[in-house]
């Protein structure tokens, strides 16, 4: 069976046809403009041409699914008038837009839509670092901060989706710990995790894109801790069996994850022997093993679960 991913990214979106063992077919790549019905036609006009071109170069190509992991927040309350919607985001142009209807009525067929972060989490469990874990988080720290929770094989979901981007964490200083608290770069919440540690917080503070950052810059010693505490409340209150950490920021700078392992394991101070639980921290926090897969892959994974009349999320 032939499946169609959409990953709509705060930056850019993927259009991607594959099969349901995971393998990527074709792609293409399109900017997130600040007009949304512009960008959602853009979309369905790439789909539509990813889809006849294929059919050309194989056996035909029917698409039997959709899934669409969108950057949120967004309410996937089923019940919701706006279900499958963006709700109030910080992204210009796209707050209260639907999403799940002008994309699932494209190609009538079975159709999922999640955060972009819980479809790389499936990714990471099916194809990734996570086989054969029931319990792990996949956190994405790039432009933005974002968890996906998987609790007994399923994606965890309340009122809403997780948002563990905006955490409140202990404040953060600058490496010697002696300067004035930095106010932070969220525009809703200053210090929270996002506004302290993603990559529009390390730009806001330094002047500087965070790949041009060197590994002996002060500010990784920030974000490190940052993200320690994060895992120190994802451990406690979560108990995952692994935290996969993912995004532009950790691939591009994979020499922090040490730092963080090092700084959790300070925090926790083997509070109920937890080490002992945890073992090897080096398993125990870890990059995500799909890299800049895990987005495409992850909308697959999502069609994948919308072909088999399965939600992730119950």
């Amino acid at each position: 069976m032939n499946l169609v991913g959409i990953e709509l990214g705060g930056t850019k979106c993927i259009c991607t046809l594959g099969t349901q063992s995971g393998e990527i077919l074709a792609s293409v790549s399109l900017p997130t403009g600040s007009n949304a019905d512009h960008t959602l036609n853009e979309i369905k006009a790439s789909v539509r041409a990813l889809i006849a071109k294929q059919a050309q170069s194989s056996a035909g190509f029917q698409p039997a699914a959709l899934g669409i992991a969108s950057f949120g927040p967004l309410d996937l309350n089923p019940a919701s008038p706006n279900y499958g919607s963006i709700t109030a985001t910080p992204k210009p142009g796209w707050s209260q837009t639907p999403i799940l209807r002008p994309l699932g009525a494209e190609l009538n067929v079975p159709t999922l839509i999640t955060t972009d972060v819980n479809g790389a989490a499936l990714a990471e469990g099916q194809w990734g670092a996570a086989q054969g874990l029931s319990n792990f988080i996949y956190v994405t720290i790039g432009t933005g901060i974002g968890a996906g929770i998987v609790s007994n094989g399923h994606l965890l979901q309340g009122l809403t989706h997780p948002e563990i981007g905006h955490m409140r964490i202990p404040a953060a200083r600058t490496a010697d710990e002696q300067a004035s608290v930095w106010a932070g770069s969220c525009s809703f919440h200053g210090d929270c995790l996002e506004g302290v540690a993603s990559g529009t917080a390390i730009e806001a503070r330094t002047g500087q894109s965070a790949r041009t950052l060197p590994q002996d810059h002060p500010i990784w010693d920030v974000v490190a801790k940052a993200l320690a505490h994060m895992c120190h409340n994802l451990t406690l209150t979560l108990a995952p069996q692994r935290i996969l950490l993912g995004g532009g920021i950790m691939m591009g700078h994979a020499h922090v994850v040490e730092r963080i392992r090092r700084e959790f394991l300070l925090s926790l101070n083997d509070y109920t022997n937890l080490t002992q639980l945890i073992g090897d921290e080096a398993q125990f926090i870890q990059l995500a093993g799909l890299g800049d897969r895990a987005g495409p892959l992850g909308s697959l994974a999502l069609a994948k679960a919308a072909l088999q009349g399965s939600n992730p999320a119950s």
